[in-house]
């Protein structure tokens, strides 16, 4: 399926990842230091220009959750809301109770304005704790990691 949206730019293209996309979707995550060990493409969406990814969102299953992740847009595309447009809807997409980890306070503005809100690491459900559990590592660490759920729009 693919969908073209007002909200994007001319040109581009939101669409569901295919298997072709696996090595632009990893080179976007690594290029952000972001975890590339749970990588699926099948639960990817991406936005394209000309055939080139220049945006990549994940939304992963979990027993009785799901999480927003691996949220890259290409440096260049930067600044034109692809971002929003892409994590709303990963929002849309989502099932089940979603969740997200970010890094720095920068971050969870960004997915304050979209409806998240930080919560602690003891609320989560069970099949999210192993996975955020080391988050908490990193607060020992002094990375400032924050876990937050969406909650709904703003009002």
């Amino acid at each position: 399926m693919t969908e073209r949206s007002s909200s994007l730019p001319p040109g581009l293209v939101l669409r569901r990842a295919s298997a072709k996309d696996i090595w632009s979707i990893r080179k976007l995550v690594l290029s952000e230091k972001l975890d590339p060990t749970q990588l699926r493409w099948q639960q990817f969406w991406v936005i394209e220009s000309e055939g080139h990814l220049v945006a990549c969102g994940q939304l992963r299953n979990f027993s009785g959750a799901q999480e927003l992740s691996s949220l890259v847009v290409v440096p260049a595309w930067r600044k034109r809301g692809l971002g929003i447009f892409l994590a709303k809807h990963l929002i849309q997409e989502a099932t089940l109770p979603l969740y997200l980890e970010c890094l720095g306070q920068k971050l969870a503005m960004f997915y304050t304005r979209l409806g998240f809100a930080a919560v602690s690491w003891q609320d989560l459900p069970q099949s999210l704790k192993f996975k955020f559990g080391l988050t908490q590592l990193g607060k020992l660490l002094k990375i400032p990691v924050v876990i937050m759920q969406y909650q709904g729009l703003p009002r």
